[in-house]
């Protein structure tokens, strides 16, 4: 299994959780977060806002279920061309166990 973090635009996600609900993704894990990238923040005039408000959606999916998940995030967060910065990034960690914590039990 793999966990999937994606951070996106908070404009974007209604749709990436519609697109991957209709996929057959429907359980996520959605936070607000606030950060930036690698352009440190975005100025305007003298200000520089460093504290982007930005959303984690996270997911626990089957190894084979990998493409299926991230494309469908690429094509819905994307917001324009090829290099527009601020669209987020996906993060891919793999999942050595879970539990369900009513149960106690392990699921596979």
């Amino acid at each position: 299994m793999l966990m999937i973090k994606a951070i996106v635009r908070p404009e974007k996600s209604n749709q990436i959780l519609s697109e991957l609900n209709d996929a057959g993704f429907p359980s996520v894990t959605k936070v607000d977060v606030v950060g930036r990238g690698k352009q440190r923040g975005v100025k305007v005039g003298d200000v520089i806002y460093d504290e982007i408000p930005k959303e984690m959606l996270i997911m626990v999916v089957r190894d084979e279920d990998r493409e299926d998940v991230i494309s469908t995030i690429m094509r819905y967060a994307k917001t324009g061309e090829s290099g527009t910065f601020g669209d987020g990034k996906i993060f891919v960690f793999p999942v050595e166990e879970v539990y369900t914590i009513s149960t106690g039990k392990m699921e596979l």
